[in-house]
């Protein structure tokens, strides 16, 4: 018995300090570049194989010493990876938008109205908009799969009485040139940015350039639940104004934000793992009851609005148009 917790006791100090080496030189790969990046692994390779060698060299002491150190310069460094406001963006995501609130009057800045030619091409344009929060009646889950179908990208349009709609969308916020990756989400390598932009930008770029499978779902909420939620994200966008945030890949993305705006309407909103399984959101709200309940195959086809987006000529309002009015 004491030889196999002897054993154990190798075997998890080992992991440890693989499993930390792992993570710290991830951590280094993505956030470094160039000769400090190899200086910084070269370092963190020596001082694994020094910790394990003073381990099982009967310096055990001195070994978790080492790892200690270690792990509190690493500790030390990543604390200083703060997010920024200020890089280099790509223009889709170069602005985060603005809102101002005076009683029922909402003016929003900056929402993306941009004329896609193709899937990364277009002629930018930004506006400013004004809505009445007393006009506000619906609002629209929109999702969009581009490859696995459990995983999703999930937008949020609210619509007013007066034909008015606009879509929010938490994303990440790339620098020119960068690509996303989802490892480099748990890494503070991006930051997340909220865009405010119009459904013939957003939506259409995803159904008529990107070709993605795109869902829209009418989502049973009350006025008062509507309002909530579109004042919560109003209530985004002035936090992130004021102070940026990475984007996390598992922790704050496009859909657990969505849910933490949620819940501050019903706090006891359930965790549920379809909210990192993006694709499966439709299930978790048809199972909240929000999202009329059907059979999920005949719900999703119901829902499809790609085939509708392609048909857009400019005769009649893109909204409109994949709606089947």
């Amino acid at each position: 018995m004491i030889r196999l917790l002897h054993v154990l006791g190798h075997v998890l100090v080992v992991a440890l300090i693989l499993a930390g080496t792992g993570w710290a030189a991830t951590a280094v790969w993505l956030q470094l570049s160039g000769p400090v990046r190899l200086i910084a692994l070269a370092l963190l390779g020596l001082t694994a194989l020094a910790a394990l060698g003073l381990w099982f060299g009967d310096h055990r002491g001195l070994g978790l010493a080492l790892v200690g150190l270690a792990a509190v310069t690493v500790g030390g460094w990543y604390q200083t990876i703060t997010p920024r406001q200020d890089r280099d963006w790509e223009i889709d995501v170069a602005r985060g938008v603005t809102a101002r609130i005076a009683g029922e009057r909402v003016t929003l800045s900056d929402i993306r109205d941009f004329d896609w030619t193709s899937e990364t091409e277009a002629t930018p344009r930004w506006i400013t908009r004004e809505y009445d929060l007393s006009k506000l009646d619906r609002l629209d889950m929109i999702t969009s799969v581009w490859s696995r179908p459990d995983i999703a990208h999930l937008l949020v349009s609210f619509g007013f009485s007066d034909g008015q709609q606009v879509v929010f969308s938490v994303e990440i916020r790339r620098e020119k040139g960068e690509k996303f990756n989802e490892i480099g989400g748990f890494f503070r390598q991006f930051e997340q940015v909220l865009i405010a932009a119009t459904e013939e930008d957003i939506v259409k770029l995803r159904t008529n350039y990107r070709k993605e499978q795109v869902r829209l779902y009418p989502v049973d909420l009350t006025p008062a639940q509507i309002r909530g939620m579109f004042l919560s994200y109003l209530a985004l966008a002035q936090e992130l104004e004021q102070e940026p945030r990475f984007y996390n890949t598992l922790t704050s993305n496009c859909t657990t934000a969505v849910w933490r705006l949620a819940r501050s309407l019903k706090p006891d909103l359930p965790i549920d793992r379809r909210l990192v399984l993006s694709g499966r959101l439709p299930d978790y709200l048809t199972d909240l009851g929000v999202i009329a309940a059907a059979p999920a195959a005949e719900r999703d086809a119901a829902a499809l609005i790609t085939p509708l987006g392609q048909r857009f000529d400019g005769t009649k309002p893109f909204s409109d148009l994949i709606r089947g009015r």
